[in-house]
């Protein structure tokens, strides 16, 4: 899978993957425009859409209905250096939910590839290379 990062203007960002473009600015404070999530704030949401697709489906395959379900993702910081210290989901279950899938529910959350590749982080390495001239 690649990704295609380019620079739309400011400190904004505009990142092809397939078909899709994820856009993404830094806050105002920090010199952005605000105008799109910052990287590691969609990071944190994938995250937390990731969990969310795992108990969807938990539950359509079951055919529990999910009108009223969400999942609500908190996260705390360390206060000296700006990396998630503990990230917490919460499962608010639609009414009628049955209570014998309750813990179920919450195991498959886990279940989350975004949850499992920050357990199991990957090497990164960094490749620069120079710009080609192109002839004229």
């Amino acid at each position: 899978m690649e990704f295609e990062v380019t620079f739309p203007g400011g400190l904004k960002t505009a990142t092809k993957v397939g078909d899709f473009t994820i856009l993404s600015d830094q806050e105002g404070k920090r010199g952005g425009q605000g105008a799109a999530p910052p990287p590691f704030v969609q990071f944190l949401a994938s995250i937390a859409s990731c969990a969310g697709i795992y108990v969807l489906e938990f539950c359509r395959v079951r055919e529990i209905p999910t009108a009223g379900l969400r999942l609500i993702q908190s996260v705390a910081f360390d206060e000296k250096n700006p990396a998630a210290t503990m990230i917490r989901i919460e499962i608010r279950l639609p009414p009628g939910f049955p209570a014998k899938y309750e813990k179920a529910v919450a195991r498959v959350a886990h279940s989350c590839s975004v949850e499992k590749q920050i357990l199991n982080p990957p090497q990164f390495e960094v490749e620069v290379r120079p710009a080609v001239e192109s002839p004229g």
